[in-house]
């Protein structure tokens, strides 16, 4: 009896830069693809947005391509092979590649829900505008707020997410942010654009979220986390475009046939961190409260230091706190600490001795009891289990 044939396995080119959170998703849901409906024979390497084309792409007897294109010259590379691609960059490269991405109208819209739902009526927005999804984002940011009945001031931004001369952009930007309404909410097209923002709030000493709150967009993990302070954002499901590009590809490898709208992917939802995570607080004594806490809740601040500090009583407090932001001024201060102590278990290898120290817990035996009572499990525990 002959041996049957094996099947011949499938080439396929990963043209995806390596150097963000939303394409390490992308080939993470490409390898699950494959893991599910493989084997494929896959290249793959380290790659930036402004690589250029793999030098044996030209000769290359492959089967299928994913890329996502951003310089003309990859766009004729892929082109030139004449192997089914599918593209995974909304580019105005021209090009007769099927799309997979993300649906950026949608970004648009769920920011402005995130803004409005935390009582914010002042709103701004700052983007490029070199970008076909750049402009999505943000027309639908202004659409979805117009039709609440509030306007959007944009802010002036760079030619690039990476000005040529970095101060003077900041610069500008910070004379802008002294202009604007407060409190007010800005969406940043990107997390780079929103480190920028947060960086001119600091340097100008506006307060975040208390006067500016900032949501970027695409969730970088590293920006979001080096930000001061940490940032909000839309998180992209890089992992399903992965996915559902592989899949297109494969039908397309099969039958050669490609669908005539793009498929697109709505976000994850919002990441919600310090850059926007309270409520819009209209009272000046609480806003006054709530930043000084901010500020000094891990340096062992207690309420009968703020109450001095703010010149008022612990009843006045109390009580004109809870009506504002739903938590007492004891209970405000813990949340902070606790929030910090999340963040150190998270990002670091210190001790609990020594984030009890950082943090303004007396003893870290506390410390131990009252996080596991907070959030049910130890931070030993904890911190295994977000790593």
């Amino acid at each position: 009896m002959p041996t049957p044939r094996r099947k011949r396995i499938p080439r396929v080119a990963l043209l995806i830069e390596t150097t963000r959170s939303y394409t390490r998703g992308m080939l993470a849901g490409v390898r699950r693809y494959v893991a599910e409906n493989g084997p494929w024979s896959t290249f793959v390497e380290l790659r930036a947005p402004d690589s250029p084309p793999p030098p044996w792409l030209a000769r290359w007897q492959g089967d299928g391509i994913l890329t996502r294109t951003f310089t003309p010259e990859l766009n004729k590379a892929v082109t030139a092979t004449g192997l089914p691609a599918v593209e995974l960059r909304s580019t105005q490269l021209p090009h007769q590649r099927p799309f997979v991405g993300i649906d950026n109208s949608a970004i648009g819209q769920a920011v402005a829900d995130h803004f409005l739902n935390r009582g914010y009526r002042h709103f701004a927005l700052y983007s490029l505008r070199t970008e076909a999804f750049f402009i999505e984002r943000i027309e639908n940011f202004s659409h979805r707020l117009r039709a609440a009945g509030h306007s959007c001031i944009e802010l002036p931004s760079s030619a690039s997410e990476k000005p040529r001369d970095w101060e003077q952009s900041q610069q500008r930007l910070m004379d802008s942010l002294r202009q604007l309404p407060k409190p007010i909410g800005i969406f940043a097209a990107t997390d780079q654009l929103a480190v920028h923002l947060l960086d001119a709030c600091l340097r100008v000493g506006l307060a975040v979220p208390e006067e500016v709150a900032v949501v970027g967009c695409e969730n970088d993990e590293t920006l979001c986390s080096l930000a001061t302070p940490p940032l909000t954002s839309v998180e992209l499901d890089g992992e399903r475009v992965g996915f559902e590009a592989a899949r297109l590809l494969d039908r397309l490898m099969s039958s050669g046939k490609a669908p005539m709208k793009p498929t697109l992917v709505p976000p994850r939802g919002i990441i919600t961190r310090e850059s926007s995570d309270d409520l819009v607080i209209t009272d000046a004594l609480i806003a006054q409260a709530c930043r000084i806490i901010r500020e000094q809740a891990c340096d062992g601040l207690t309420v009968d230091t703020l109450c001095r500090r703010l010149n008022t009583s612990r009843s006045t407090l109390e009580r004109r706190m809870k009506t504002a932001i739903d938590r007492t001024p004891k209970e405000e201060i813990q949340r902070i600490r606790f929030r910090d102590v999340q963040r150190l278990l998270t990002v670091t290898d210190l001790t609990l001795e020594a984030i009890a120290e950082r943090t303004g817990f007396v003893h870290p035996h506390y410390l131990q009891t009252a996080f596991k009572d907070r959030h049910g499990l130890t931070p030993g525990a904890f911190r295994r289990q977000r790593r």
